[in-house]
């Protein structure tokens, strides 16, 4: 039973890479290498991992947030991958969450980027994660992601990023 009171899904197989269940690749991967069939699974395992080890879990589904990709339910929403054109060393990860207003978005792309750049056996020497701009605020996030990879963002609840104690960034946090 689901924590939404249905039956759970037939999940797609980890291993396997379903087309039809992952988002459509995003602006932020327009140009780029798109990882699609074992590429994109391996890629992805290793998001999985890393999404356990430091609990970006989706909270209205209750599941690793990997396991999104993988859920028949929202074809439309999940990660996808892309090396690089000019630096095949740099991975581009674009999530799409499930609608337009999801407030916990920027947490979990914030999390999913904080837990692949902690992990370094993803095969890679940087990760470059956004959200698709469909999400209302995605400029706002975006923004915010690319000062973290920069470095140019200190950790959230310090004060000196604009956040509260609790971490949160102001119009774009969910509370």
């Amino acid at each position: 039973m689901s924590l939404l009171g249905g039956s759970e899904p037939e999940f797609d197989d980890p291993d396997e890479f379903v087309p039809e269940h992952v988002p459509e690749p995003g602006a932020f991967l327009t140009d780029h290498d798109v990882l699609a069939g074992e590429d994109h699974v391996a890629v992805h395992r290793h998001a999985r991992d890393a999404f356990e080890e430091y609990g970006v879990y989706d909270a209205t589904f209750g599941y690793n947030l990997a396991r999104l990709n993988l859920d028949p339910r929202h074809p439309d929403a999940g990660f996808r991958y892309a090396e690089e054109a000019d630096d095949p060393t740099t991975l581009r990860a674009e999530f799409t969450p499930t609608t337009r207003f999801c407030p916990q978005a920027e947490p979990l792309a914030v999390g999913a980027f904080r837990a692949f750049d902690a992990v370094g056996d993803h095969g890679y020497d940087l990760v470059r994660v956004r959200v698709d701009p469909s999400l209302n605020g995605s400029e706002a996030v975006n923004d915010r992601l690319a000062r973290m990879a920069s470095g140019g963002e200190p950790p959230a609840g310090d004060g000196t990023d604009g956040s509260d104690a609790a971490g949160a960034s102001g119009p774009t946090s969910p509370f």
